[in-house]
């Protein structure tokens, strides 16, 4: 059972919980993001502090901007290639023959055939 301590979650001599009274926060602006799906989001920037172009969107994760008629587009990601498309890129079907037909060589060297 929870004691009747009104300063229940605080540390005995820290300061106030309210940060505004102790000083004055820097002057703040909002700047508008909007994403390809619609959502928009309102960050808070410092006044002397120039906004980002692009601010990720916390709903979808998609990049947002500043224009709302022409938001960034979503990123392009390539698939997943596997170890033998990496191969494909950097060998053609002659040379892939022709390593085949010296390992198969290799291998029945040592086999005595």
């Amino acid at each position: 059972m929870a004691s009747g301590s009104a300063i229940r979650g605080t540390r005995v001599g820290s300061g106030p919980i309210r940060p505004a009274e102790r000083c004055e926060p820097a002057p703040r602006r909002p700047v508008t993001y909007w994403c390809a799906n619609g959502h928009s989001v309102v960050p808070l920037f410092a006044v002397d502090a120039p906004p980002p172009k692009v601010w990720d969107c916390p709903k979808c994760g998609l990049p947002a901007g500043q224009d709302e008629q022409n938001p960034p587009a979503p990123p392009h990601t390539e698939p997943y290639k596997t170890h033998l498309a990496y191969v494909k890129e950097r060998r053609s079907d002659e040379d892939g023959a022709a390593i085949l037909a010296e390992a198969l060589a290799q291998l029945r060297q040592r086999r005595g055939q």
